[in-house]
């Protein structure tokens, strides 16, 4: 179908079924829907009732005050118009210029940034640049676990919505899913910056906010172990261990009885589920059972 076409029957509201299919199968379906819901922040003030406008109405014929007809009000609508649109624009041109690669499950995808620094991307994760505005916006946004392996003198920010990593020529790894927050050095420096925080981190150094705590401590390898398909776990809640199998499987975990808070200090290696999940729950004293539709059962071993 006409793209066009489609855009202009989804503003109006009225895509067929069929239509709704081949709209949401839009490479910039996601872009246009961003932009009516900023736009939507923009608000008229409330409207006076009737009853308002009745009793304002006896109060201003029982007054000999003149009222001088407001000239501005016309004026100024045209300046928030202008307001309005310019931010439509900006967000346009700003947007459709980003550079933005995606992973599936199971999926690691390496990138080169425009200094020559790479990235290596993990499962279910996205990385976004722009590619045209790097020499005057030299940021990477980032949601989900990258590792970075910098070119020398380049220098540019890792935009995370738990924290800012600017890099100083260096190699290290990020991860942020949901309230989980981690920095990694392994060569070089880098330095975080949180809402709360500002740490400096050196090689082998790591940087973990969870829950809102942080914790600062040490690298146990010279490289991110993901990038060898093996994910690894210092002290962390059982709950983000099954979610990074989930991540790396495509599976979905169903607990029964299962203390997910509890930590866990090990790793499963990238080879195959029942592997994976006899690294993880053997450590814990848990039994699993592999469902039909992509699910596994997991609870404490009968003893």
């Amino acid at each position: 179908m006409d793209k066009d076409y489609l855009i202009k029957k989804w503003l109006a509201d009225e895509l067929s079924p069929e239509e709704a299919k081949a709209f949401e199968a839009l490479e910039d379906a996601p872009f246009y829907k961003d932009v009516i819901d900023n736009a939507s922040a923009f608000r008229a003030s409330q409207f006076s009732t009737v009853a308002d406008y009745q009793k304002l109405n006896v109060r201003l014929k029982g007054s000999d005050t003149k009222v001088k007809k407001i000239t501005w009000i016309r004026p100024l609508m045209r300046i928030a118009s202008v307001f309005v649109l310019g931010f439509a624009l900006y967000y346009f041109f700003f947007n459709e210029n980003l550079t933005k690669i995606h992973t599936r499950v199971g999926e690691k995808v390496s990138v080169i940034l425009p200094d020559n620094s790479s990235v290596k991307v993990n499962a279910l994760s996205e990385i976004a640049y722009n590619e045209k505005r790097w020499g005057q916006k030299r940021e990477v946004n980032l949601k989900g676990e990258a590792f970075f392996d910098v070119a020398i003198g380049a220098k540019f920010d890792v935009v995370t919505p738990k924290g800012t990593v600017s890099v100083l020529g260096t190699e290290f790894n990020v991860l942020q899913r949901g309230s989980f927050f981690e920095v990694r050095c392994f060569e070089g420096t880098v330095k975080v910056n949180t809402e709360d925080h500002e740490e400096i981190l050196e090689q082998g150094g790591s940087f973990r906010i969870i829950e809102g705590i942080v914790t600062i401590g040490k690298n146990m390898y010279n490289v991110p172990q993901w990038t060898k398909n093996i994910s690894d776990f210092q002290r962390v809640a059982v709950a983000q261990v099954f979610a990074e199998l989930e991540r790396q499987y495509g599976v979905i975990i169903i607990y029964e009885n299962v203390n997910i808070e509890q930590l866990f200090t090990g790793g499963f290696v990238h080879d195959g589920l029942d592997n994976a999940l006899r690294s993880i729950t053997e450590p814990l004293d848990l039994e699993y059972t592999i469902l039909p539709t992509n699910k596994v059962r997991v609870k404490p071993r009968e003893k």
